[in-house]
Order: C-alpha cells, then structure tokens, then sequence
C-alpha cells in the first residue's frame, strides 16, 4: 500500500496488511502519546500525518494554502514503513541527534532519506527513540523553522 484513500486513522488500520497493522498501530500510539500539543491528526498525501492546523497557523501550507502545515507523517509503504518528519529535515542539530542517536536503539544501518526514516523490519522500530523525537519540537518551534526556510 503506497498511497491510501482512506478518510481517516481506522479506515487506514484497516487497509494495512494484517503484519504491519500491530507496529503501525504501535507506532501511531509513541507518537500520540509523545507528540506536544497543538498538532492536529488527520489523513494527508495518502499517508496518516499530524500538522499544525490552519486555527494556529493560517497561511497553511505554501505549496496549497489548502492544507495545514504538514509536520509528521507515518505510512505502510509496499517495502517497509517509513516515518516522515519535516523537522529532520528542516534542522542540522536535530538531524543529527538523531543520527548519532538511532545506533543505541537499533542494531542495523539507518535508512534515512531527507525527511523519511525507513523501517523495512517491522521488529527494528526504536519505538522509544521515536517518542522522544517527536518531543522535540512543539507547533511553533516549526512555524517558525518552516517560515525560515521559507525566507532563504
């Protein structure tokens, strides 16, 4: 499943091949439980994601005004499940804690694009260092990442 119709977070659990629907559903919990407030769960680009919603910050998303503010996003893609965080990919400093610390959690090489981290074992998600991650930076600690970015 690369891309889901699905309207929201069940109908996308229930979508999910039956041996990735447990550490999807894992994971979707570290980050609920672990995510600051102010974040905003909905379904985006196909995927579960958490963004910071129009009622915080208004331009919305420069690329479709449309949307909020995209921040975080998990998917069951055909070959593994990935973790999307636009912080990663928006901060050196960030990057790179987790970087340097992703091989205290798990044995195996990172698998890290831009802002995707892939699990291609389900049984490899350092659940508890993903929770820690997504503690990192609240909803205005981004805007004003993303509003930097945006000004270079």
């Amino acid at each position: 499943m690369q891309y889901s119709d699905a309207k929201n977070t069940q109908e996308y659990f229930e979508a999910i091949p039956e041996e990735r629907r447990a550490p999807m559903e894992k994971l979707h919990d570290v980050i609920i439980k672990n995510l600051p407030e102010g974040f905003q769960e909905g379904m985006g680009y196909g995927m579960l994601g958490w963004s910071v919603p129009h009622s915080t910050y208004p331009a919305g998303y420069h690329c479709d005004p449309k949307q909020p503010l995209p921040f975080l996003g998990i998917a069951s893609q055909k070959n593994f499940i990935a973790l999307y965080h636009m912080g990663i990919y928006a901060d050196k400093e960030l990057h790179d804690w987790f970087v340097a610390e992703y091989p205290k959690y798990v044995k195996t090489k990172l698998d890290m694009g831009k802002s995707c981290i892939r699990f291609k074992k389900p049984e490899t998600i350092p659940y508890e260092l993903i929770g820690r991650l997504v503690q990192k930076m609240t909803p205005q600690q981004w805007i004003e990442l993303y509003e930097a970015g945006l000004k270079r």
